[in-house]
């Protein structure tokens, strides 16, 4: 089972990185007018069975006790039960950079909004 999970992630962070590649080749537009302010974004609610698919990944390294990567060696926390709003600000954060986990930041850049909603939820409701 292992070597599925080292081979996801690596799946994983390699699809991030390339798409991260894409966006800094694609040249920026460039708006000629000013757009009207655009409303704040409505919340994005979690769908907890929607996330259950999304978290199977996650159960790799935080489902498994007592587990610690073998460099640099640390222990990986358990998500389970945690709040969904703690899960989805963590998982945003790794998103934007401001959390530093080279598996998390892919991890958590492959994801939408939408997406990160629904894996805390989900995530929320385990014990």
């Amino acid at each position: 089972m292992r070597p599925l999970t080292i081979a996801a992630c690596l799946a994983l962070t390699t699809v991030a990185f390339a798409t991260m590649a894409q966006d800094a080749a694609a040249p920026e537009a460039t708006p000629t007018t000013t757009a009207p302010a655009a409303a704040a974004p409505a919340a994005v609610k979690g769908n907890a069975e929607a996330g259950r698919a999304l978290a199977y990944t996650c159960m790799g390294c935080h489902g498994i006790t007592g587990y610690k990567n073998a460099y640099p060696n640390f222990h990986v926390p358990k998500i389970g039960g945690q709040s969904p709003e703690y899960l989805g600000n963590a998982l945003q954060e790794y998103k934007k950079g401001s959390r530093k986990h080279p598996t998390m930041q892919a991890q958590a850049q492959s994801f939408s909004d939408q997406q990160i909603a629904d894996i805390a939820a989900f995530l929320s409701t385990l014990k």
